[in-house]
């Protein structure tokens, strides 16, 4: 994994995505240590909001927004990523329990400490990213977009646009449904979280694939891979979109890249998002128990 982020710099990448979340912390340690040589070079993100402390349970930890314990879990990410200022530090869930004024307060702290450079919010409602913006502007908000999930063009979209934030879309690529390389007997191992997202259960999968057989049509009239289209069809809908697709192989990450270089005319993105708009989308996001932990 540090070759793989190694060769992502070495190819230009200057923003990496973490979290305490991640691998409980470990996920950090390697972000920081692979990225050590390269201070000044490169962004970091990381995030806080759940209580890691709490004994192992199925699914999620619980939720953790207090200002005491953003500023605890900021002094272990510094450490962990070896750094003095956190670039991007995002809440990585809404925590109902704890007035998002309160956290943007403890942000401001933070940033006001030289702690923190920016506050964003994940998967955080229009109210909520209006209420924390009046308290500490939010720099960016990073909720799940993609060609299969399109929601975010008509909820946040025009908020983003005239609050000036930027959209980081998690699962450019649909958690790799949209690369193709997924079909509709596909088995995944025990451990995939894929198993419980109903998105991806086979009686849905099927359906689903409509949106992968548009992207290869047009892929293949232009050159490119079906992950490179779903990509550049998200950095063709506004300028101030950065979607962060994750790999571990570096051949994914080159192809990936390439994204960067597919170019589609306004009228080649609108035919693409004209015909995925008449495909219909079966199966939530996420399991019942991870689905209440969007804020909307």
């Amino acid at each position: 994994m540090i070759k793989v982020i190694h060769e992502a710099v070495d190819r230009g990448v200057t923003l990496f995505d973490t979290a305490e979340m991640y691998g409980r912390t470990t996920n950090e340690e390697l972000v920081g240590g692979a990225l050590a040589p390269f201070r000044g070079k490169v962004a970091i993100a990381t995030k806080f909001g759940f209580d890691l402390s709490a004994p192992p349970r199925p699914g999620l930890p619980p939720l953790d927004s207090r200002p005491a314990h953003i500023r605890e879990v900021a002094e272990a990410s510094l450490k962990r990523l070896r750094i003095e200022t956190i670039d991007l530090f995002y809440q990585h869930r809404v925590d109902p329990s704890v007035p998002i004024e309160d956290v943007a307060g403890a942000v401001k702290e933070l940033i006001q400490e030289g702690k923190v450079r920016y506050f964003g919010l994940s998967e955080a409602g229009v109210d909520t990213i209006r209420r924390a913006h009046r308290v500490q502007p939010v720099t960016a908000i990073q909720n799940e977009y993609s060609l299969w999930w399109r929601e975010p063009e008509e909820t946040f979209f025009p908020v983003l646009e005239e609050l000036g934030i930027g959209l980081v879309p998690y699962s450019p690529l649909g958690k790799g449904f949209l690369t193709g390389t997924i079909g509709a007997d596909t088995q995944f191992e025990a451990s995939d979280f894929r198993n419980t997202s109903p998105r991806f259960a086979l009686e849905y999968r099927e359906t689903n694939l409509a949106f992968v057989e548009l992207l290869k049509t047009v892929a293949t009239q232009k050159g490119c891979t079906t992950a490179q289209l779903a990509l550049a069809w998200i950095l063709a809908q506004r300028p101030w979109i950065v979607p962060i697709p994750g790999t571990t192989k570096v051949g994914r990450l080159e192809e990936n890249l390439g994204a960067a270089d597919v170019k589609l005319t306004p009228a080649e993105g609108a035919k693409i998002s004209e015909a995925a708009s008449k495909l219909r989308v079966e199966g939530h996001r996420y399991s019942e128990s991870a689905q209440r932990l969007i804020n909307r």
